[in-house]
């Protein structure tokens, strides 16, 4: 294992990173200062001083001394954040958390920093340069890092003054550095150990990271394996004569990888940055079979010459040809129609129960499919073996590097394990792969997986060992098995989770909320009212809901089952009333697509502690209705709340409300909920998706002693002027040709729910009138046949069809 200093007598080390100084200010430099301000640090970025004017710093008659001018590139740079797409601010308002200077003038506040970053050019001697000039003004208690995809971390120290190697280590963020969770932390020999464990804390739960502790070896842990896994897929295409797309077609979500799969992968991450990458690793290699697989294919090299780099330079190996997409063909460099593997093998792979299932039958298919698959599989996985101990000392590292950095679902030892250890490795021997020796060892020891229950193999002490795991990240399923169900149906189950307080977690097809949800909402509260402190409403899936269970509520309406459809309406709504009026306190912990529905449940309770990435919003016009669970007042409310009492006010709320809903608004972060309304300033944000449960529960014990329910109050409403105010905006709408018919006549039902209807402007309604016209607009718009056509439109392509 690699060994660093426990703790040096004179190591000073500072207790909170609330100031920060990002050196570079590229898309990388950017990237990472956007992410701390999302976590609300403030930095300061710096860049070099430019050499020239442009023709509008010298019409302004400015010159090189000029304040302005010497900051440009980093003002220019950060300007750049609020255009770039997907986003890394959080919310516009975050860019006031990042000042910005230059290398010259701005040296001396290197001094307030607890930490500073650089994230410069990729040459060694570059900086070391950098080091050695702003060493002197680094705080004695301050950590230095460098963000660096591959140079050694090492060889960067080698300039530093002794009592600052303690505190200097590698810090590789994956791009871009708000959406991939990816953080590898590379310690140096010198590096002390509590400096380590403070930033790996430091990133999981004020960043939100998945941290792994690498060597300090080329590439490190992520692009290493990565990069190879990239370079066999090309060289089984070509070997095997398959297309890019046929490739594509089988290496994306059929073995739990990112849809862009393999080379709409390379075209997004760009040709030319994978060539780069692959290349530091090839430099560093002894000569033999590991380097020649990292020299880059000659087809790849011809693409970077050509300057077809991928989506940046708008053609790669793919090229978009108007709406149609085309692939590369490498054999004669033109583009022609994208091919992919098709058929009954496919489907039936396809079909299999689970990702896991769907992962071996893949992998280990007689057919085409396995024949591309298995030796690439094989040979990532034998490299990845070889790589233990000399990347990293841990297969979960590994294995959480790729899942966090490359959106595996499973890494290379999980994937192992999945398809079978001891066949696999027989079969892998038998076709000649040099399967290393610790792997016979453990199989020769009774150790048939990689992994058993919360314990993984250990090459080094040759036995299982436990994961060391953050106290914050809570998971249900293990808690439902440890601490035991307390009551469960066919679409939900409520979960102890110590401190006298339970989780609701869905388990419905896409956490979708139907009859059963809604019976055990009520069914938790009652007993949480009685039996404990509060109820946490979590999930575990890949979004926490994305509305009501919308292929039931069609086959009703086909059905003209008024009756049964009024009654399910009526039900989610009372479900909804329980939630907010319930006598302990119900904190949601909404993440990922929360809609409709999701965002229904989510509005009423006491408190809401959201993922950072929380994309909430009131989407059900898009298949031609409206909130029908509560969903319009609760949404008025709130922005009523927000703002003082006022008739002014309480138009510009139902506008606002009217306006979120017509125009199907979905927030972009957790923070952007805030300014759509959705989430109020008591409400709590989580960094870390994984510590989401943690905190919601956090959150239910701060509230529980003395907790009294809202009190029951009339709201106002804008009335009959109000909705004539509303109505006209969807008529402009209309006549401008930017809404259909049936758009315009869901705006006017939408209209008069908000409006309170046919009432005086001004007069005050209890919330049982609001849901009352709620319910009625809701059921006479599911009535409608174009109506039917989006909802259907909706479960068939999975997009809003406008009519």
């Amino acid at each position: 294992m690699t060994s660093h200093i426990e703790q040096s007598a004179d190591l000073r080390l500072t207790s909170n990173i609330r100031f920060a100084v990002v050196i570079g200010s590229g898309v990388m430099g950017a990237g990472i200062a956007a992410h701390l301000a999302n976590a609300g640090i403030r930095s300061l970025m710096l860049d070099i001083v430019p050499r020239e004017l442009t023709s509008k710093e010298e019409a302004k008659g400015l010159t090189l001394e000029s304040p302005e001018v010497r900051n440009r590139i980093a003002s220019e740079n950060r300007q750049k954040l609020l255009k770039q797409n997907p986003a890394p601010l959080a919310t516009a308002d975050h860019l006031n958390f990042i000042d910005v200077g230059n290398l010259e003038d701005d040296l001396e506040r290197l001094k307030e920093a607890d930490w500073v970053i650089e994230v410069v050019v990729e040459r060694l001697d570059v900086k070391q340069q950098l080091f050695e000039k702003i060493a002197p003004y680094i705080r004695e208690d301050a950590i230095l890092s460098s963000n660096t995809s591959g140079i050694s971390i090492e060889a960067m120290a080698s300039v530093l003054p002794e009592g600052l190697k303690t505190r200097f280590l590698g810090t590789h963020f994956f791009n871009p550095p708000r959406y991939l969770k990816l953080l590898e932390l590379i310690p140096t020999e010198q590096t002390a150990r509590p400096v380590i464990d403070f930033m790996a804390r430091f990133a999981e739960d004020r960043l939100g990271k998945g941290v792994v502790e690498a060597k300090d070896t080329p590439n490190f842990i992520g692009n290493r394996i990565g990069t190879y896994g990239l370079l066999v897929t090309f060289e089984e295409m070509l070997k095997q004569n398959a297309s890019i797309g046929e490739m594509d077609s089988i290496t994306g979500p059929l073995i739990g990888r990112p849809k862009s799969a393999t080379f709409r992968t390379l075209d997004v991450v760009g040709i030319d940055t994978f060539v780069h990458v692959a290349g530091n690793v090839y430099e560093t290699l002894d000569a033999g079979e590991e380097k020649d697989t990292f020299d880059v294919p000659t087809e790849m090299k011809t693409l970077v010459e050509k300057g077809w780099i991928g989506q940046k330079a708008g053609q790669g190996f793919y090229k978009k040809d108007g709406r149609v997409i085309q692939e590369l063909n490498l054999h004669t460099f033109e583009y022609e129609q994208l091919k992919a593997i098709t058929g009954p093998e496919l489907d039936q792979i396809k079909s299999l129960p689970g990702s896991k299932a769907k992962l071996k039958g893949a992998i280990l298919n007689k057919g085409r499919i396995g024949q591309l698959l298995w030796p690439v599989t094989a040979k990532t996985l034998v490299y990845s073996a070889r790589l233990t101990g000399e990347i990293s000392d841990s297969i979960v590292a590994i294995d959480d590097a790729m899942k966090w950095g490359f959106g595996w679902k499973f890494g290379p030892f999980e994937t192992w394990d999945a398809l079978g250890v001891e066949k696999s490795v027989a079969r892998m021997k038998a076709e000649g792969y040099d399967v290393p020796a610790w792997i016979d060892e453990m199989l020769a020891a009774g150790h048939t997986t990689f992994y058993k229950g919360d314990q993984y193999y250990d090459q080094a002490s040759q036995t299982y060992v436990e994961k060391t795991v953050n106290p914050k990240e809570v998971k249900l399923t293990p808690l439902a098995k440890s601490n035991g169900i307390v009551l469960e149906n066919g679409g939900a189950r409520l979960i102890d989770i110590g401190d006298d307080v339970v989780a609701l977690e869905f388990t419905s097809p896409n956490n979708a909320i139907g009859v059963d949800i809604m019976q055990m909402i009520e069914q938790s509260i009652d007993l949480v009212e009685t039996d404990f402190k509060g109820l946490v409403l979590a999930n575990d899936g890949k979004n926490f809901c994305v509305g009501a269970n919308l292929a039931m509520m069609l086959m009703e309406a086909e059905d003209e089952n008024w009756y049964e459809l009024d009654w399910i309406i009526n039900k989610f709504q009372q479900v909804v009333q329980k939630i907010r009026y319930a006598g302990r306190p119900v904190v949601v912990a909404p993440y990922g697509m929360t809609l409709g529905g999701g965002t229904e449940i989510s509005l009423p309770a006491a408190r809401m502690q959201a993922a950072l990435e929380t994309y909430m919003g009131l989407v059900e016009v898009g298949v031609g209705l409206i909130p029908g669970g509560g969903g319009n007042v609760n949404t008025y409310r709130r922005l009523l709340e927000q703002t003082p009492k006022s008739m002014q006010n309480i138009e510009k709320a139902a506008q606002q409300t009217f306006e979120n809903i017509a125009m199907a608004k979905v927030s972009k972060s957790a923070y952007d909920a805030k300014a759509l309304g959705y989430h109020r300033p008591v409400d709590g944000i989580s960094m870390n998706r994984d510590h989401l449960t943690f905190d919601a529960k956090q959150t239910v014990l701060g509230l529980a002693d003395g907790y009294t329910a809202p009190v029951r109050e009339k709201l106002p409403v804008v009335g009959q002027t109000g909705k004539a105010t509303l109505e006209l905006a969807a008529y402009e709408m209309f006549y401008g040709g930017y809404i259909s018919e049936h758009d315009l006549k869901i705006a006017k039902k939408l209209a008069h729910v908000i409006s309170g209807g046919d009432l005086a402007y001004g007069t005050m309604v209890d919330e049982q009138y609001f849901l009352d016209i709620e319910r009625e607009a809701f059921l006479s718009l599911i009535g409608e046949p174009k109506s039917q056509q989006r909802m259907q439109h909706m479960l068939v392509k999975g997009k809003p069809l406008r009519n």
